[in-house]
């Protein structure tokens, strides 16, 4: 035993000297202090990440989607994304192989997504600029298309939703506070009047639309927290200011997809508690016009009340619409490639003023790079995602109380959130950006959760 001991004690010893001189070399390499505090705190970091998944894979989230190391720029050099898809992919091999924690599922709204994925991917061999669609599918759709089933199958109980439901309008919070930080002090406003965040780094925040979207986004859950009853007043709290920051951001913005959305998520957690529908209706087009004065939507130097007719800006997204249908018809099978339709825009557009344009259409942007065999496959993916997320949502509010709040609060989120994304995805260019692929994963696993549940009542039940 003695000779077992002193063998242990030797090879130890060797393993410590080896990585004290891996160290010492790195360091003097890199004569950075950080260098032997990194290697001190990879152990720490190795643990948390397999007994974290859960946490790991939403904050690789907050950061893909919210951008917070943009919105703050002290965090940018620290790579945190990489760092956190490195981390995620690690926590996957992981459960997937040794601990067998998670247990893959396939649905028909997952299958419908891995469909569309591969047509997606065969684009890129036909894409009209084939460097810059291989270059969007490598640094974010890929993530994208990794992140759908990992967080279906990492979220399968009550506290990981509870989990979700607290991080997504915390990030809207510290996206927002920042976004009217800068309208009050006129920092990065688009035609004096829209609020921006990081332009100066080229930012997805940087543009009112695709703030007002990222935005969008949390405000379904805050508004939910809210308005969910069972929850505690902590929570509840929590929603109220994440709604209020959240809702004057959005005003802010004064993006008319972004309003459109709003009104989305408002109208339908209203329906749902209002009993006369004909009050809700005339009340909610009363509000409707009251939000769309309040957001300044006049005021606005493209698509305010001095352009007479139809604005510059609706025109703007007329001509990008046209422009996507005769993309899709010269490439109806493929279309012309992810991220491709802004450099293919010259030579469709029907009214050429100098500039290419994005298309400000989830559904015409699908249609031109994907093709109409891929826009077929997305309609397909959306509907069944609202009818998975309509179904659930009925089920647990039917059966009330033998279903924890946290659950009736994400099925409502879901549900608004999705409606959200398919009004203000008309008007916003949304079908390759994190919001849809985040409810298509949180729909699959709560439908999962309820339909599990549903299950095992029916046995006890026998």
């Amino acid at each position: 035993m003695q000779a077992g001991r002193l063998q242990l004690n030797t090879n130890l010893l060797w393993f410590v000297t080896i990585l004290c001189c891996l160290i010492g070399l790195i360091w003097s390499l890199v004569p950075q202090p950080v260098v032997p505090i990194a290697f001190g705190l990879i152990p720490l970091a190795l643990i948390f990440v397999v007994h974290f998944p859960v946490p790991i894979g939403l904050l690789f989230i907050v950061f893909s989607f919210f951008r917070i190391h943009e919105a703050i720029p002290i965090l940018y050099t620290l790579r945190i994304p990489l760092l956190l898809s490195l981390a995620t992919i690690s926590t996957l091999i992981w459960h997937l192989v040794i601990s067998k924690k998670i247990q893959p599922y396939s649905r028909p709204e997952l299958q419908a997504f891995f469909i569309f994925f591969m047509l997606v991917f065969i684009g890129l061999l036909t894409a009209t600029n084939r460097s810059e669609a291989i270059a969007t599918f490598q640094s974010s759709y890929i993530k994208m298309a990794i992140m759908v089933p990992v967080l279906a199958w990492l979220l399968t109980e009550v506290k990981h939703f509870k989990l979700t439901l607290i991080m997504m309008p915390c990030a809207g919070l510290i996206v927002g506070f920042i976004a009217l930080f800068n309208k009050i002090n006129g920092i990065g406003l688009v035609e004096g009047t829209r609020v921006t965040i990081g332009r100066n780094i080229q930012s997805v925040l940087g543009d009112p639309n695709d703030l007002s979207l990222v935005l969008l986004f949390p405000f379904s859950f805050a508004i939910s927290l809210l308005l969910t009853s069972g929850l505690s007043l902590r929570l509840r709290y929590f929603g109220l200011v994440a709604t209020i920051v959240l809702f004057s951001a959005i005003i802010a913005t004064q993006s008319r997809g972004g309003l459109l959305g709003v009104i989305a998520v408002v109208g339908i957690v209203t329906y749902r508690r209002v009993k006369s529908k004909a009050f809700f209706f005339s009340v909610g087009g009363l509000c409707t016009l009251a939000l769309f004065i309040l957001a300044g939507i006049s005021d606005r130097q493209s698509g305010g009340a001095a352009e007479g007719g139809v604005d510059e800006s609706a025109m703007g997204r007329i001509h990008a619409w046209e422009a996507a249908i005769g993309m899709a018809l010269d490439n109806p099978l493929t279309g012309v490639g992810i991220d491709n339709f802004y450099y293919n825009y010259y030579y469709y557009t029907p009214f050429w003023d100098g500039l290419n344009h994005a298309v400000h259409s989830t559904w015409f942007g699908v249609l031109a790079e994907t093709g109409f065999v891929g826009l077929a496959v997305y309609l397909i993916m959306m509907t069944r995602i609202f009818k998975a997320s309509r179904n659930t949502l009925i089920i647990v509010t039917r059966r009330g109380s033998k279903y924890p709040a946290v659950i009736r609060s994400i099925s409502e989120g879901n549900f608004a959130g999705f409606l959200s994304f398919c009004i203000s995805g008309s008007f916003l260019t949304q079908g390759f950006t994190w919001p849809i692929y985040i409810l298509l994963a949180l729909t699959a696993s709560v439908a999962q959760f309820v339909d599990n549940k549903e299950a095992s009542n029916d046995a006890e039940t026998q």
